[in-house]
């Protein structure tokens, strides 16, 4: 069961990237205060969800939140700072947006670049131990999603539809065959540790 605050009576807000280990597109985060009293037994860890769960919930999320935001971090930013400053800049850019000011974060990991003047707690896992961090996972994946569907129209040999420009044998083959986009996260390694031989 997970829980709904760390802090009683404090105005808690969840945070979560979607995207950290992909090739191809931008970082994506969210931030969300839920109200103390809110309760969905369907709400887990986006990664433990099927697609059609994940946006089901994020009607749910949207609707009851006190407050929620998205935060986007562009592949050309991500090369600039790296994916790790990226995903913090993704998160605080989601908290920027946050109509209500939370008190608290509740932050997905181990690691945080410190929110201006709100202080925060990393919790390894934390998607999977609170409402407000598993309801931020939500928003950002299903975000981060549609806007890699939106990509593949551009850009279908790359299979994002189905794999999200994660490092899949398929999307790898791609870059192989048809070079980057302007899409793709260049200080990655994008062809991973063995270069692939295709037969033409």
């Amino acid at each position: 069961m997970l829980k709904s605050y760390l802090h009683k009576g404090v105005v808690e807000a969840g945070c979560d990237e979607a995207g950290r280990g992909c090739l191809a597109g931008a970082v994506y985060a969210a931030a969300v205060i839920l109200p103390p009293d809110f309760k969905d037994e369907r709400l887990n860890d986006s990664k433990q969800l099927t697609e059609k769960q994940r946006y089901a919930l994020r009607e749910v999320i949207e609707r009851e939140a006190v407050a929620w935001a998205i935060g986007i971090v562009s592949p050309e930013e991500i090369d600039q700072i790296n994916i790790l400053n990226a995903s913090f800049l993704a998160m605080h850019r989601a908290v920027d947006q946050l109509k209500v000011r939370p008190e608290h974060l509740l932050i997905d990991g181990n690691r945080f670049n410190p929110y201006p003047d709100v202080p925060h707690t990393t919790i390894v896992k934390g998607d999977g131990k609170y409402l407000p961090i598993a309801a931020a996972s939500i928003l950002a994946k299903t975000y981060r999603d549609d806007y890699m569907n939106r990509l593949d129209t551009e850009y279908p040999a790359y299979d994002w539809k189905h794999n999200k420009g994660y490092p899949t044998k398929k999307h790898r083959e791609a870059i192989a065959l048809h070079g980057t986009t302007p899409y793709h996260r260049m200080s990655f390694n994008l062809m991973g540790n063995t270069q692939l031989t295709l037969d033409f």
